[in-house]
């Protein structure tokens, strides 16, 4: 009886930055359960920066 998440990211976004980091083939062939632990978490960290960017843009003058 787990919970359902909702995603954050747009599959467009996922699908960008698995590209960006090298492991598109890997969703591809395998679908996201395919990816190692270590390109989940890089996806993350680069999806936090990509935000904190878009927010420091933002709040400019």
């Amino acid at each position: 009886m787990g919970r359902r998440r909702r995603g954050v990211m747009s599959e467009q976004l996922k699908y960008e930055l698995a590209k960006d980091l090298g492991f598109y083939d890997t969703v591809q062939q395998e679908g996201w359960g395919g990816i190692r632990a270590k390109d989940a978490g890089n996806m993350v960290k680069r999806a936090i920066q990509l935000a904190e960017q878009a927010a420091a843009k933002s709040n400019q003058p």
